[in-house]
């Protein structure tokens, strides 16, 4: 009844197509050329695959104090991090250090996927996602991009949704 998950069994898989495959769950992969001298690891995703910003998202580590913590938010958007502090019960959250971030998740930054991680940290999913059928996240690399429901990406990264983004567009007028 329901289909099959569509396997990307791609010389080359990550640990979040791994963990999707393993999860038997239904997801597509983009791949594109990743432009090294691009100034947005997002925008030039949602550029390369044509897709609106505001359905790829971007995977932010940050700490809360003293607890690393993922946060999932649109592209076309940014990381609000006194919400995300309140998100997961917190007092201040800060941007966590690169290298942490990447030695922590098993990813190197601007391919930092929310699933498949090395360790598994809180992880918080901007609202915003269910106004989508689906969204994209880093499947684990510069240049490749996993399409999933957001609810499956919350079921298997066990993400509290909560209204963490701020939209980087001023309302006219301002």
């Amino acid at each position: 009844m329901a289909k099959k998950s569509k396997k990307q069994q791609q010389p080359g898989g990550t640990p979040a197509t791994v963990a999707l495959t393993s999860a038997g769950v239904e997801f597509t992969v983009h791949a594109y050329d990743h432009d090294p001298g691009h100034p947005s690891y997002g925008e030039e995703a949602a550029e390369a695959m044509g897709v609106s910003p505001d359905r790829v998202f971007k995977t932010l580590v940050a700490d809360v104090d003293g607890t690393l913590t993922v946060a999932v938010v649109p592209v076309a958007g940014s990381l609000d991090l006194k919400a995300l502090a309140s998100a997961v019960g917190g007092k201040k959250a800060a941007m966590a250090d690169p290298t942490l971030a990447e030695r922590t998740t098993g990813y190197v930054r601007g391919g930092i996927s929310p699933l498949g991680q090395r360790k598994k940290l809180p992880t918080v999913l901007d609202t915003s996602a269910t106004n989508h059928p689906t969204i994209c996240v880093s499947a684990g690399r510069r240049g490749l991009e996993v399409e999933l429901p957001p609810s499956t990406l919350a079921d298997l990264t066990n993400a509290t949704l909560s209204p963490i983004a701020r939209t980087t567009t001023s309302p006219s007028g301002a």
